[in-house]
């Protein structure tokens, strides 16, 4: 039985539909790509070309972000003069949101035609051969949230109750980024992210029980959107900056200025890197929906 008919998640599409149509009354542009923005990774935004900025705060319904390095504005303009959607920052359930309303934002994307989201975070390096700067494509993930943003009653217009996860991150988009880093001579690795709970940071046991059980990189982030937006259908993309080494490998203590300053000295590499891989993400999508028009049939005689 679905939950359809209940108050609180029919609601919840209503409001991600106003935000939609809020969003879209802003502008003429109609992006079918959009980037989340991490912790000191917003630099993507200033670039666009001709944007419209909308902070969080008017934007009806929209959960409003209060970390360091998240300027909490939605973007909309061109890259390469292709239409993206770019939110500067987000929220995280360690400022007290449930995963839910973590995953509002991805969920009104989708309502505003969006087809494929590329999340980015900052990220501390447990794998040996990622210092701070590099940059790893997620392959897969761990959710040590307890916590998961479809819980609770489900509403089929969002997509299905039990959605598969045997493929979270597009191996499709990965290979595009994988092929664009390498045209622009920019390392891009693959991995494992682990999401953890927050807002302390890990300790020394912890980071040595992710790395047994297969983590390459660790933060507080980025699941709660990737498996909503799963749920409704986008294809996702996940970046992470590793921006400090994790509790243990290093001797250095974590402290979030360290993350704001190395997310600040990988911005031009990563921005970049975005703006190549969301200009081939939008050609294939054209490609595909081309390729799905059905084929005039020739008029009978």
């Amino acid at each position: 039985m679905n939950a359809r008919g209940s108050r609180s998640a029919t609601d919840e599409f209503t409001r991600a539909t106003r935000a939609a149509k809020f969003i879209l009354s802003r502008t003429r542009l109609r992006p079918r790509v959009a980037v989340v923005l991490g912790s000191g990774l917003g630099v993507f935004a200033e670039r666009l070309s001709g944007s419209v900025r909308i902070p969080y705060a008017k934007i009806p319904s929209f959960p409003r972000s209060g970390v360091i390095g998240h300027a909490g504005r939605l973007a909309i303009g061109t890259s390469n003069r292709i239409p993206v959607a770019a939110l500067e920052g987000r929220v995280h359930v360690y400022e007290g949101y449930s995963a839910r309303e973590v995953a509002f934002p991805t969920r009104v994307l989708a309502r505003m035609g969006v087809e494929a989201v590329v999340l980015t975070n900052a990220a501390g390096g447990i794998h040996p051969d990622y210092e701070p700067g590099a940059l790893v494509a997620l392959s897969d993930h761990l959710n040590f949230q307890a916590t998961n943003p479809l819980m609770g009653p489900n509403d089929d217009r969002f997509g299905p109750r039990f959605p598969d996860m045997s493929e979270v991150y597009s191996k499709s988009l990965r290979a595009i980024a994988l092929e664009e880093a390498k045209r622009l001579g920019i390392a891009l690795h693959e991995g494992v992210y682990a999401a953890m709970h927050g807002p302390s940071y890990e300790t020394p046991a912890e980071i040595r029980a992710l790395r047994t059980l297969g983590a390459d990189v660790v933060g507080m982030s980025t699941v709660p959107e990737a498996i909503a937006a799963r749920q409704t259908g986008l294809r996702v993309l996940a970046i992470s900056c590793v921006t400090n080494l994790a509790a243990g490998i290093s001797s250095q203590p974590l402290v979030h200025e360290e993350v704001m300053r190395v997310g600040e000295a990988a911005k031009d590499k990563l921005s970049a890197l975005l703006a190549a891989v969301i200009e081939r993400i939008h050609r294939e999508l054209s490609r595909e929906r081309v390729n799905a028009i059905p084929a005039p049939t020739e008029e009978r005689k």
